[in-house]
C-alpha cells in the first residue's frame, strides 16, 4: 500500500505499469524492479494502441525516448541516480521547444518549426533524467479552439465529454497512462480545466515560478507553465524540477525552490475561504461537489470561513480583452500577413485585441492591479481560497460546441479560473466527485504568491481521506 492507501499490483505487465502513479514508478525503476527502458517500451505500445483513437499526441518521440531509457537505466545500475523523474515517461505540451521533434503549438502556421534549442522546462527535465515521450496535442496557439484541420483529443472516461482546452492532450495522456506525467501551460484556466475534466491533478503555479523561455506564448503575463500528474505529490515532483529562476527568462523569480514533494504531512490543519454569494453561477452538480468537498475538510477539523473575494465577473471580461491584445502581439510576425493559414476562434481573437485602444488597455490594467490587491487582503484570515476547477462540471461536447464563438459560455467557464491568472496566484486542482454518468469533477484550492508547498501539502491531505485520484478511466489495451 502506499501512503494514499492504494495497492500496487503485484503483477506488472503493461496495463498494470499504466495504472502506477509517478513516484510508484519511478520507485521500481530506482530500485531496479523494472527498467526504464521496459517502462518507456511499454508506454510507447500503449501509445501505439490507444492513442488512435484518444488523439492526445502531437508527435510521439519513440526513438529518443527508448534511447534517453537505456541511458537512464545505465546511469542507475551504476549508482548515478538522478533523483524521482530519473527513468520515467514524461510528456510535454506542443509549445514547449524540444530540440529533437518538432514544435507547432496546435497550428499549421508553425507546423514545420523545428526549434534550435529547448525550452528551460524541457532542459530542466531532461537533466533530472526523465525520458521526454512525445509532445501532446493542444488547441490552435493555446487558445480556446482546435485549428480545424488538426485532431481534438478525446476525453478517456467518456467520448462525448469535453477534455479541456488547450492542454487537453496532457490531460488525456496523463488520465489513460500515455504518460506519467506531464508539463502544460495555463492562460485562463487550459491546465486546470483539462485536470478537472479528466480526473487528475494540475499545478497552476504562481506566475515567475517556472521559466517560459522557449514557450510558444498566447498571452505572455498570464501564461503559466506546470505540472499534471495523477497526485498531488507527482505534480510536487514535476514542479520541484522544472521551477526556479532562469537567466533566460528575466521575469522568472529568484525566490527559493522547496523539494515539494518532501515530507508531505498527512495531517495539518488549514484555513479555507468561501465566497459563497459568487458560488450561484455555478451548475447544480458542482455546487453540489463543493458542498461535499467542504464537509470533508471540515470533518478532518480544517476551518471553512465565509469570505468575501473581489467581483469575478467583471475581471473575467477584463481577462479577455487584455489576453487578446497580448495575442495579437506574441503572433505580429505571422497576423495579418499569413492569416488564411489561422483557424477562425484564434483570428477572432487576434482581430480584436489589434483594435483596442491604448487608452481602453490601460484601464483594464488599472482594472487587474486593483483587483490582485483586494484578492491579497481577503487571504489575510484564510491559507487557503476553495473554487471549482471549472465553472461547469464535466460538459459534454454539444454543450461546448461553439465555445469560441460564445462569451457568455467562455466567461461561465473560467469564472473560477481566470482572475487568478490575472492576480497570478497559485492553484492545485484536485479531483472532487463524479457526475452521475461517471466522469470527473475538480476542486481548486488557492494559495498566496508562492505558496505552493502549502498547497502541495494540502492537496497530499485531501488525497489521503478522498479516493476521486484512485479512479482510472476505462481503458484497456486492445479498445482502440
Amino acid at each position: 500500500m502506499t501512503d494514499a492507501g492504494r495497492e500496487i499490483p503485484t503483477q506488472l505487465g503493461e496495463a498494470e505499469i499504466a495504472t502506477l502513479d509517478l513516484t510508484e514508478v519511478a520507485k521500481l525503476i530506482h530500485t531496479r524492479q523494472l527498467k526504464s527502458e521496459e517502462v518507456t517500451d511499454s508506454t510507447l505500445r500503449r501509445i501505439e494502441n490507444l492513442d488512435p483513437h484518444l488523439k492526445s499526441y502531437a508527435f510521439v518521440m519513440a526513438d529518443s525516448a527508448m534511447s534517453a531509457a537505456r541511458a537512464a537505466d545505465i546511469d542507475i545500475a551504476r549508482g548515478h541516480y538522478k533523483g524521482v523523474l530519473h527513468g520515467v515517461p514524461i510528456g510535454v505540451k506542443d509549445l514547449c521547444y524540444t530540440l529533437d521533434a518538432p514544435t507547432a503549438a496546435g497550428t499549421t502556421v508553425f507546423g514545420g518549426f523545428r526549434p534550435r534549442y529547448d525550452a528551460t522546462v524541457v532542459a530542466r527535465l531532461r537533466a533530472a533524467g526523465a525520458v521526454i515521450i512525445g509532445k501532446l496535442a493542444m488547441t490552435e496557439g493555446a487558445y480556446i479552439g482546435y485549428h480545424p484541420s488538426l485532431p481534438t483529443p478525446v476525453n478517456p472516461w467518456d467520448p462525448g465529454t469535453w477534455a479541456g482546452v488547450s492542454s487537453s492532450g496532457c490531460g488525456v495522456a496523463t488520465a489513460a497512462g500515455l504518460c506519467f506525467g506531464s508539463i502544460g501551460s495555463d492562460t485562463g484556466g487550459s491546465i486546470r480545466f483539462p485536470t478537472s475534466m479528466c480526473g487528475v491533478t494540475g499545478i497552476k503555479p504562481t506566475w515567475g515560478r517556472v521559466s517560459r523561455h522557449g514557450i510558444v506564448e498566447l498571452a505572455g503575463s498570464f501564461d503559466h507553465v506546470g505540472p499534471i500528474a495523477r497526485t498531488a505529490r507527482d505534480a510536487g515532483a514535476l514542479l520541484a524540477v522544472i521551477a526556479g529562476p532562469d537567466v533566460s527568462d528575466p521575469t522568472s523569480s529568484l525566490e527559493p525552490v522547496p523539494d515539494y514533494s518532501a515530507d508531505l504531512p498527512l495531517t495539518q490543519t488549514f484555513r479555507v475561504g468561501v465566497d459563497w454569494p459568487q458560488m450561484t453561477s455555478f451548475d447544480d452538480e458542482t455546487t453540489s461537489m463543493m458542498v461535499d468537498v467542504i464537509r470533508t475538510l471540515e470533518g478532518i477539523g480544517w476551518p471553512v470561513i465565509e469570505i468575501k473575494l473581489p467581483a469575478l465577473g467583471p475581471i473575467v471580461e477584463a481577462f479577455a480583452t487584455m489576453r487578446a491584445v497580448e495575442t495579437a502581439i506574441a503572433h505580429a510576425n505571422t497576423y495579418p500577413s499569413r492569416a488564411d493559414e489561422y483557424g477562425p476562434t484564434l483570428a477572432r481573437l487576434i482581430d480584436v485585441g489589434r483594435r483596442l485602444s491604448a487608452v481602453e488597455y490601460q484601464a483594464l490594467v488599472q482594472q487587474r492591479v486593483e483587483f490582485t490587491g483586494l484578492l491579497r487582503r481577503a487571504f489575510q484570515t484564510v491559507d487557503i481560497v476553495l473554487m471549482p476547477s471549472s465553472g461547469l462540471a464535466s460538459p459534454t461536447l454539444e454543450t461546448m460546441r461553439g465555445l469560441g464563438d460564445n462569451a457568455g459560455l467562455a466567461a461561465r467557464l473560467a469564472a473560477p479560473t481566470a482572475p487568478f491568472n490575472m492576480s497570478g496566484n497559485p492553484a492545485i486542482c484536485l479531483p472532487a466527485g463524479a457526475t452521475p454518468r461517471g466522469t470527473p469533477i475538480g476542486v481548486q484550492f488557492i494559495g498566496q504568491a508562492f505558496a505552493e508547498r502549502l498547497l502541495i501539502q494540502a492537496g497530499h491531505a485531501f488525497q489521503n481521506i478522498t479516493g476521486f485520484h484512485l479512479r482510472r478511466p476505462p481503458l484497456r489495451v486492445g479498445d482502440a
